[in-house]
């Protein structure tokens, strides 16, 4: 049951490359990302402030580089995030919403550097803010950039991936600790754990309709919570 005003104020996001795609042929499905953006643009006006993570497995991960380097097969991945973070801001500015993109690698043409305490002056301004090229450094993958700003992910926690197995059971309420109990693939590793160490409580949930992010932060019992016990 969602409730008459927002139950988070604050929201870091993390949007997956292929929540972007949309199962478009193409990299990014401008069109969907539009009613995101409009979503989003829902919620500020209930007084939510919100921080963005990208994924880029729409256009690279590093893991696909098999024989490559693999901290320069990460670097393209940053690369790849970068490029997502962009289109979500050109997209959010046409929507009339102020957005802003920090990054981890130095990129001053594009972006501006990410800076914490210049990221909470932006928030309270009303700014969404965008975090491209994930914590700037190889091995870490982008969930552990979003729980690191302190996150939420974008995808249902299940048992198995009920694309393939029809058994598969979806999870509404779990631990950090039983996550990596159980070996569930919703978080990497090292993601799983840090926000366990920080006691970050992440709300789980899918984007098969836009409307879920406003759905979620407005209170609605959906996807997943997992406990930052």
């Amino acid at each position: 049951m969602e409730n008459d005003k927002p139950v988070y104020k604050r929201v870091l996001l993390k949007l997956s490359g292929e929540a972007i795609s949309a199962g478009k042929d193409g990299i990014l499905n401008f069109d969907y990302i539009k009613e995101i953006a409009s979503v989003i643009k829902k919620c500020m006006s209930k007084g939510v402030q919100f921080g963005i993570i990208v994924g880029a497995g729409n256009i690279w991960r590093g893991r696909n580089g098999e024989n490559m380097d693999r901290v320069k097969a990460d670097h393209m991945g940053m690369l790849a995030t970068c490029i997502n973070a962009l289109a979500l801001q050109e997209v959010f500015i046409r929507c009339g919403i102020d957005a802003v993109v920090m990054t981890a690698v130095e990129m001053k043409a594009f972006a501006k550097g990410f800076v914490r305490d210049d990221a909470i002056e932006m928030l309270n301004a009303g700014k969404v803010v965008i975090f491209g090229a994930g914590l700037g450094i190889p091995f870490v993958s982008t969930d552990t950039a979003a729980v690191v700003r302190a996150a939420e992910i974008g995808a249902a926690i299940y048992t198995a991936d009920p694309r393939i197995d029809p058994t598969a059971e979806k999870l509404t309420n779990i631990t950090y600790k039983e996550i990596l109990a159980r070996g569930l693939a919703a978080m990497d590793s090292t993601a799983t754990s840090f926000a366990m160490d920080n006691k970050i409580s992440i709300h789980v949930f899918g984007l098969d309709k836009c409307e879920n992010i406003y759905s979620v932060i407005m209170g609605a019992e959906m996807g997943t919570v997992v406990k930052g016990e």
